[in-house]
């Protein structure tokens, strides 16, 4: 391995891609790219199976990451709670862009924020498809990685973060 090349998953590990989800590190592959050789993990997305290769020692420029904590899932939970969200008077394209800028950006606490926004907006107004369709990204990768996390069936993630609207 090179100086500056930190290899922080392992195979068999699940690790977070932004805007994609959680996947699972099926294998480590050197690949000569351009006359030099690399190493990358090759990872398999769990929801579609898809494989994406991220150079190991890109992985944290990327924004791969381990999955979350039990201790971010309670600040996850309580985003999804807060109830003072202000919307000012953008158009659906104005704010579908700064929502996925936040999907994008990889943090688990900007996803929820999203979530938390086309969930309160939803009840105000009804979305237009691209927000119907952001909140449903915006849910998956929110239930997916916190069932990763605490080895649970999404189906009950899910109903656990239902609750949380439902009560307010």
């Amino acid at each position: 391995m090179q100086v500056g090349q930190q290899r922080q998953f392992k195979v068999g590990d699940k690790a977070v891609y932004p805007a994609q989800g959680v996947a699972e590190v099926v294998s480590i592959e050197d690949k000569d790219i351009a006359g030099n050789r690399q190493q990358f993990y090759v990872l398999k997305i769990l929801d579609t199976d898809r494989q994406i290769l991220v150079p190991v020692n890109k992985a944290e420029n990327v924004g791969l990451r381990p999955p979350i904590s039990e201790t971010d899932i309670r600040e996850i939970f309580d985003i999804l709670k807060e109830q003072t969200i202000a919307f000012d008077n953008q158009t659906w394209n104005r704010r579908y862009r700064g929502f996925m800028d936040k999907i994008k950006s990889g943090s688990v606490f900007d996803v929820a924020e999203v979530m938390r926004d086309l969930y309160r907006l939803k009840s105000q107004k009804s979305l237009s498809f691209g927000e119907r369709r952001m909140l449903d990204n915006a849910r998956t990768l929110i239930v997916k990685e916190i069932a990763v996390t605490r080895r649970k069936s999404e189906e009950k993630i899910q109903a656990e973060i239902e609750k949380i609207f439902d009560a307010n």
